[in-house]
């Protein structure tokens, strides 16, 4: 069974819709059967127009409502994700390009370790406040969980990652994916969004029955 999952490092819905997934593969009889593949969609939060603002202010401007919304919008997801296990500190999160990171995952489902960085920079982003630019930070997290970067700068220069990132963004787009968190279960199941445990759950088990 395959699972591909559309996302971006910056959405915090994505890490919170990861996560949940994850809860649900852990009641599912078929877990060893599941394959997750990873596929770029890139929010492109990095711009002047977001430059030097936390990230409620950019929810604000960007769809129109008060601060305090944007706020308490934001707080609500940091509770959600608090009853799943997960830390969130909006006051640190730093928006930005997130192409480095995305190459960098590429390389790391190259060998078999894409899961495990992404899930690295998702806690370096929500809740330790890291910046998603940051080339030597970035690079260091990566050499902890033991990738040989060496080998991935020699494929960064040919582009081969970038060609990556544009076709899974492709793909995105002549399926009208248009929000992120976007799953899809062996291509006959589509859950969009940070959907519960449960929701996961059942499609997880109807796909694996069809």
């Amino acid at each position: 069974m395959r699972i591909e999952i559309w996302f971006d490092f910056i959405c915090p819905y994505c890490y919170l819709g990861e996560r949940k997934l994850e809860l649900a593969l852990d009641k599912f009889e078929h877990r060893d059967e599941v394959t997750l593949i990873f596929k770029s969609f890139e929010l492109n939060m990095a711009s002047e127009a977001t430059k030097g603002k936390d990230i409620n202010q950019i929810i604000s401007d960007k769809y129109g409502v008060s601060y305090a919304q944007a706020k308490a919008n934001n707080d609500g997801i940091a509770e959600a994700a608090r009853q799943v296990g997960l830390d969130f500190h909006f006051e640190l999160l730093k928006v930005g390009s997130t192409r480095l990171a995305h190459e960098i995952a590429h390389y790391a489902a190259s060998q078999g370790k894409d899961q495990e960085l992404i899930r690295r920079f998702f806690r370096g982003v929500f809740s330790e406040g890291i910046d998603i630019e940051d080339e030597d930070l970035l690079f260091k997290l990566s050499k902890e969980l033991g990738l040989d970067l060496t080998e991935f700068m020699a494929h960064r220069e040919k582009g081969v990652f970038s060609t990556k990132i544009q076709r899974d963004e492709d793909e995105a787009g002549k399926l009208v994916i248009n929000s992120i968190p976007h799953f899809i279960i062996d291509g006959k199941y589509t859950v969009s969004g940070a959907q519960s445990p449960e929701y996961f759950l059942d499609a997880l088990q109807k796909a694996y029955r069809k």
